[in-house]
């Protein structure tokens, strides 16, 4: 069977929607995975996301992400609920059948901040669970993902969580604990070889998992890390290209492969030294590479 390969709109980094869909094309992607920054730009601009629809041509759309902060409480609850049936409607628009969701804070430098001591009580900066027990912290997560997934059902969708590195909310034990705890059928989890790697989890881990938990898996590479003085961030540990890292990336397919997964492979980079090459040019050479790996 042919694989599934899908470009994230990170690869083609300082792109815009017409570019970044042309580029995966012309690359020969079967599928594209769209991201908010440059889609809501797309659509402020007074574009519909029809058009989107349109552009994609052939392309499938295999997920809109991401919603960020899933664990918004209190006055912002509102604000995540209004951020869910925003994206979820325009995945229906652009015949997206997911909406990704991630732990927070996005920030990573508040988890730095709070971890080595320099996040004051009255920063005003968003903190997530930080500072909480661990079952809270789930609890939180597992509340609102559980209404992210009822929005999503409403519209024939699924959500995928994926959990960011420098939250806490970030282990692959703690995505499965989640998954049980929200009760919805139609939660699913991203495998993203960069979060996953960066906090510790294992190939039997991931080769353990459910296959049909698994709604993308995200080919990504990574740079080394101190866990005892760094924390996981994109800056310094993910400006690297896909297949220069210190990530053993045909370890970790394997991994993916061994659970029977047969979903989509997805390419995702931060790689300032790429985002200088011509778009195409980048597309094809990290389509190609996942195209050996998972062959």
């Amino acid at each position: 069977m042919t694989a599934k390969i899908a470009m994230n709109v990170t690869t083609t980094f300082h792109g815009n929607v017409r570019t970044d869909l042309r580029a995966a094309r012309d690359a020969g992607f079967a599928g594209v995975e769209l991201q908010s920054p440059k889609l809501y730009r797309y659509l402020d601009a007074g574009f519909r996301p029809e058009d989107v629809r349109a552009l994609a041509g052939d392309l499938v759309v295999t997920g809109l992400g991401a919603v960020q902060d899933v664990e918004r409480q209190g006055d912002a609850h509102d604000e995540f609920v209004a951020d869910v049936e925003r994206m979820a409607d325009i995945a229906v628009a652009v015949g997206a059948p997911s909406v990704q969701l991630c732990t927070g804070p996005s920030d990573w430098r508040v988890v730095r901040d709070f971890r080595f001591g320099g996040l004051d009580v009255d920063d005003p900066r968003y903190r997530g669970t930080l500072g909480r027990s661990e079952q809270d912290a789930l609890d939180a997560v597992a509340r609102n993902v559980r209404t992210a997934a009822d929005i999503a059902a409403d519209r024939g969708l699924r959500v995928f969580v994926e959990p960011l590195a420098w939250t806490n909310v970030n282990r692959c034990e703690q995505l499965l604990r989640l998954v049980d705890a929200v009760g919805r059928d139609n939660v699913r989890i991203a495998v993203d070889f960069w979060h996953f790697w960066l906090v510790g989890d294992t190939l039997a881990e991931v080769a353990a998992l459910p296959a049909e938990l698994i709604e993308a898996v995200h080919v990504s590479d990574a740079t080394p890390i101190d866990l005892a003085r760094e924390v996981p961030n994109v800056a310094d540990h993910r400006d690297v290209i896909i297949g220069g890292g210190a990530i053993p990336l045909q370890e970790w397919v394997d991994a993916v492969k061994a659970t029977g997964y047969d979903g989509w492979w997805v390419t995702e980079m931060f790689s300032t030294r790429a985002d200088e090459h011509e778009f195409g040019d980048v597309a094809r050479t990290m389509r190609g590479l996942v195209e050996l790996l998972v062959s």
